[in-house]
């Protein structure tokens, strides 16, 4: 993959402050970064409303073309050869700052906004480079993690839903029109053509999507009787390494935003019945594009049979309290946010003692630990065992001897604290949550 060099684009509205804007810049050159991206310069400007049509001011988009390059202006007459530009405008180059023109330019321009596509459109021909929004950059690093079925399927979907307006500005369409049926009519022209294959594409994406998410269906409701935590939280907050440290499964790992984009499901390492079976998700970002929130609903949605969610935030990131904030308006909109949820703070190896303290007494109902320290891990480990074990209720029962098949059910659904042989049958002291103690109720009936 080849190394492009970037220049971020960022616009401070009114609501907004100069640290708020710093922020969401780092946090777009990471998300450059992960795309293999080389940042080499940033420029804002305040804005009350953004531009309608260039998106930034005169002087900043001539700022911008020195680094790109680009004319800094729109032409908006007839296309130019190279010779009638040079006779027109004299083949005047914009002025250089010292040793500028000796550094390679910037071969892609990213705006930390989202953008319409004449916007984007103007701004590519102002620059004379690819210009990409927040929403595209986002899009392009699920195009390139999605691994399964599912996930591959989730991203078309969204980014064939964010092409479709964008088509006219692409300059991979004509208007010319083709005939139709016969040859008679105006007929439909390649621009509509284009639109009409990718709004047929997106449904039978859709139709396949509803297939898998059948199946996954299938696999949820043999799940739904055991008890379940969904790992949710910002990206790269560290959910897929506690995973792996905490249920000793090997999913995949980087220090790299949206790493992980396929749910997994494993056990909890750790002997007690019934089981705990632990789910990674999606990680969460700010200005998330719908589409994608709307794709992946059916990932986010293993948040809504979570027996309660461990809420994993990176401790060490300075903006881990705004992380927090987008992570519950998302539960939020998919309606997860009333299941019992615990803060875990991660990276906490990272911290210093005095730092620990304070985050202590600021969330002292928060779990703190780091993937990286098998105390901390160990610790984790026996604070959701326990949290379990609080929901649980004891309850003694009967099983006939004629009945006695019953027992599978009672072993696999709840913790046997005691059994005593009589005459008329076995009698279990047994401790579990209402439901398994519910189902083996339900079991008994049956036979």
């Amino acid at each position: 993959m080849s190394t492009s060099r970037a220049v971020l684009v960022g616009i401070q509205t009114r609501n907004q402050s100069e640290s708020e804007l710093s922020a969401s810049l780092d946090e777009l050159e990471r998300l450059c970064d992960t795309l293999g991206f080389t940042v080499v310069g940033r420029l804002t400007q305040k804005l009350s409303s953004q531009n309608k049509r260039r998106v930034l001011g005169d002087g900043k988009l001539k700022e911008l073309a020195k680094w790109t390059g680009g004319p800094g202006w729109i032409y908006r007459g007839p296309q130019l050869t190279k010779k009638k530009h040079d006779e027109r405008f004299g083949n005047q180059e914009l002025p250089t700052e010292p040793g500028e023109d000796t550094e390679p330019k910037a071969d892609v321009v990213v705006v930390d906004a989202e953008m319409s596509p004449s916007q984007l459109r103007n701004l590519q021909t102002i620059t004379g480079v690819e210009v990409l929004d927040r929403a595209g950059v986002i899009l392009e690093i699920f195009s390139r993690n999605a691994r399964s079925k599912e996930a591959k399927t989730q991203v078309e979907i969204a980014r064939l839903v964010y092409m479709a307006p964008r088509l006219r500005e692409t300059g991979g369409t004509s208007e010319r029109a083709q005939g139709g049926i016969g040859g008679k009519g105006r007929g439909e022209s390649n621009l509509e053509l284009d639109r009409r294959k990718v709004r047929d594409r997106i449904a039978e994406l859709r139709k396949e999507l509803e297939l898998i998410e059948t199946k996954r269906g299938h696999r949820r409701a043999r799940r739904r009787a055991a008890r379940q935590i969904a790992l949710v939280g910002y990206t790269n907050a560290g959910k897929s390494s506690l995973m792996r440290q905490i249920t000793g499964a090997d999913p995949y790992v980087a220090d790299k935003l949206f790493a992980t984009l396929d749910t997994q499901v494993r056990k909890l390492d750790a002997q007690i019945m019934p089981p705990v079976l632990v789910t990674d998700t999606v990680g969460f970002i700010r200005d998330l594009p719908h589409d994608l929130v709307a794709s992946f609903r059916s990932t986010l949605d293993a948040a809504l049979e979570a027996s309660f969610i461990l809420h994993v935030v990176d401790a060490s990131d300075p903006s881990f309290r705004d992380h927090i904030t987008v992570t519950t308006d998302v539960l939020k909109d998919i309606e997860a946010e009333d299941i019992p949820r615990v803060l875990v703070l991660n990276k906490c190896d990272v911290l210093n003692a005095e730092d620990e303290a304070a985050l202590a007494e600021e969330f002292p109902e928060s779990w703190r630990t780091s993937a990286k320290t098998p105390e901390r891990i160990q610790a984790l480990i026996v604070d959701i065992v326990d949290w379990f074990a609080q929901q649980l209720i004891e309850a003694k029962i009967l099983i006939p001897w004629a009945k006695a098949g019953v027992m599978g059910t009672i072993r696999g659904e709840t913790e046997v604290l005691d059994e005593s042989f009589e005459d008329d049958g076995i009698r279990y002291t047994l401790r579990g949550s209402k439901a398994s103690l519910a189902r083996v109720a339900q079991a008994l009936k049956a036979m």
